[in-house]
């Protein structure tokens, strides 16, 4: 009789010879799969994870190759600025403005049905020596045309805030990915011993719309997930409480160690272990450290002058000040510093870039707040010779549409073709790569993916996007997923 919980396959192994048999089968399979796996994590391109010391996860490490960046900085405009009003020419909008968009009718958006082409609403002009026409939103920007690599033709996998935002800074449109900074110090450690080794900096309005997962570990060890503080808001609770001498502090300290270094050898594998313990010695150095890079007093009167920190205007000279602070962190050595410029919590375009209904009144006020500080900022980096060794990536989470929302005076959501620009380290200064069609809408030209400049600011980091992997529910994990090339056309 046949047991009826018993599976075809479990009634054989009731029988000693096909027992025998069918575990032999079994024990063969896993030795075949052990030695494919060992041929395969042998090759030259195998997943490549770093080695990391669990008392000391900042340590230096060396990259696959030599790398041209030594550091990162990424500026973040949330809301998603325009590409056509800024960086992107495109004269066949004058001539069709306000007229239907050829092929367009009926089009349909993320907001609904579009309206006439508008023609860019600031003035195109040419730039620097290499030429480049760009707008004059942005007339500090750009003056720099020429240290800028514009990557015309870039596309992203969705018109939504949120899943946009996920995909530039984490690879993935979904929660839960680490963001591209912790990726980079995952693989490199710091060469700062007491500063964080990956700092993001809200916009002093607020945080982008899906907040912390710009700089969250996600499945990499805690240790690499960003510290957030801008320039007004420094990193709390780093100062002794009043009472506490500084012998107490230190023989406190001394004993916590002691008993950390006893628990961690007990738990060697618990890495938030490792990452509380790291981050709890890191914040002792940084009660020193942290203070010193926020205080801009021995700042020149030029330099604060430059940056726009005494402006009247105060988001804008709180903006400056964490342009300042960047570029503070950068020559400390910090790793990856992520800016944003723009936030969330004031509503739709009114402290971002998202030009929905009133794009002309809104970029009146949001441009003068990101120009003149993003540009001193790189001006700065330039001058003290950091721009040499610092890749510094403007993205945005997509572009906007060449038309007008039907009944509305601003531009809807277009992830089917938009720009970034990369300056410094290792790349094309004063080049465009890729375009558009010729109303911006579409990329038609060498298009490129998120994918492609997150594989191309690894590969100037020194590191092999497809090799740089961290295992993850069975998954060998990759910051490009299974996508992405290294843009070689703009490298230097």
């Amino acid at each position: 009789m046949q047991h009826p919980l018993l599976s075809h396959a479990g009634r054989h192994l009731l029988s000693r010879r096909d027992f025998l048999r069918w575990g032999g089968t079994g024990l063969g399979g896993i030795a075949l799969a052990s030695l494919l796996a060992e041929q395969r994590l042998t090759g030259a391109d195998a997943p490549w994870r770093p080695r990391i010391d669990s008392r000391n996860p900042y340590a230096a490490r060396p990259p696959h190759f030599e790398a041209k960046a030594k550091r990162v900085l990424m500026i973040f405009c949330s809301g998603a600025i325009s590409h056509i009003d800024t960086f992107d020419y495109k004269p066949e909008l004058i001539r069709l403005h306000n007229q239907p968009m050829p092929g367009g009718e009926g089009l349909i958006t993320g907001q609904g049905m579009q309206g006439n082409v508008i023609k860019p609403l600031w003035e195109f002009k040419p730039r620097g020596q290499c030429g480049k026409m760009v707008s004059d939103l942005l007339p500090d920007l750009a003056e720099l045309a020429d240290e800028m690599c514009f990557i015309h033709s870039m596309t992203a996998k969705s018109a939504a805030h949120g899943p946009a935002e996920n995909q530039m800074s984490t690879g993935f449109i979904l929660d839960g990915f680490p963001g591209i900074g912790s990726w980079a110090t995952y693989a490199l450690g710091s060469e700062c011993r007491n500063l964080p080794a990956f700092v993001a900096i809200p916009d002093p309005r607020g945080v982008p719309q899906t907040g912390s997962r710009h700089w969250a570990a996600g499945f990499l060890p805690a240790a690499y997930q960003g510290v957030a503080f801008n320039a007004d808001k420094p990193i709390p609770h780093l100062n002794r409480p009043e009472g506490v001498t500084a012998g107490d502090d230190r023989a406190t300290y001394d004993f916590l160690k002691l008993l950390n270094d006893r628990h961690l050898a007990e738990n060697p594998g618990d890495t938030e272990l490792a990452a509380r313990i790291s981050a709890y010695e890191l914040a002792a150095k940084m009660q020193i450290a942290a203070a010193d890079v926020g205080d801009f007093s021995k700042e020149s009167p030029r330099t604060l002058q430059a940056y726009g920190v005494g402006d009247a205007n105060k988001t804008k000279a709180g903006f400056a000040r964490n342009c300042l602070l960047a570029r503070r962190l950068l020559e400390r050595d910090v790793r990856f510093v992520q800016l944003f410029n723009g936030a969330y919590a004031m509503g739709e375009g009114v402290g971002n870039w998202d030009g929905h209904k009133y794009i002309v009144d809104q970029y009146k006020t949001h441009a003068p707040i990101l120009d003149q500080p993003a540009a001193a900022l790189l001006r700065d980096l330039k001058e003290r010779g950091l721009l040499k060794d610092t890749l510094v990536a403007f993205v945005t989470e997509f572009g906007r549409m060449p038309t007008f929302q039907k009944g509305a005076n601003g531009r809807d959501h277009n992830e089917k073709g938009f720009t970034v620009w990369l300056a410094g380290a290792g790349v094309k200064p004063g080049f465009s790569y890729g375009a558009t069609d010729d109303l911006g809408y579409k990329a038609v030209d060498k298009i490129t993916t998120i994918y492609d400049m997150h594989a191309t600011i690894l590969h100037l980091l020194g590191l092999d996007h497809e090799r740089l992997t961290f295992y993850n529910s069975g998954i060998e994990r990759r910051l490009t997923d299974v996508h992405g090339h290294v843009i070689k056309g703009i490298l230097a």
